[in-house]
């Protein structure tokens, strides 16, 4: 099949517009985001035990979520840590996802990190704990007895992650300041 010379220069030019819009842009002011991907993040220790934090929590409060959990208080907590410390998890996984760390150099991350997986490793331990004294109170059998089981479970997985975390931050934090 032949292409005419006319389709040749109209996709060329359409190409040509598409970069002129580009500097049109450039030329009011606008500017592209000037946030990076830091791919090597996710293949981190601390990436990946993030990744599991955000995991294993979504899978505790969803569980717990999806049953009767008002008339037992204790799952009342565990929902709050759960909920609170993967929200905080999210929001700093996409912080340290997209470099925007690096842009905020007054606040010291290293420290941040370890007071962060810290508490968030001693709370999810409660939730855990109160999880699985909550399990009296569930009859066996029952959906909500099989997801408070697989909630425990996930909890015990998420404090672990926290506290995995919370190491790779301090030994991290720790061997910056030996060098300083």
């Amino acid at each position: 099949m032949e292409i005419d010379s006319e389709s040749r220069t109209d996709s060329t030019s359409t190409i040509v517009d598409r970069t002129r819009k580009s500097s049109n842009i450039e030329s009011l002011g606008l500017s592209h985001s000037k946030l990076d991907y830091d791919g090597n993040f996710i293949r981190s220790a601390s990436g990946v035990f993030m990744t599991g934090e955000i995991v294993f929590g979504l899978l505790v409060w969803t569980l717990i979520g999806g049953t009767e959990y008002l008339h037992i208080p204790a799952l009342g907590w565990v929902m709050f840590v759960s909920v609170f410390y993967w929200v905080l998890t999210v929001i700093l996984f996409l912080i340290y996802l997209t470099m925007a760390h690096t842009r905020i150099p007054k606040i010291p991350w290293k420290i941040v990190g370890v007071c962060f997986n810290g508490s968030a490793s001693v709370l999810y331990l409660t939730a855990a704990v109160f999880c699985a004294i909550s399990l009296n109170e569930a009859i066996r059998g029952r959906y909500y007895f099989i997801s408070w089981v697989a909630s425990t479970i996930f909890a015990s997985l998420a404090m672990v992650s926290y506290a995995g975390n919370t190491v790779v931050n301090f030994k991290s934090w720790r061997s910056k300041s030996e060098e300083t």
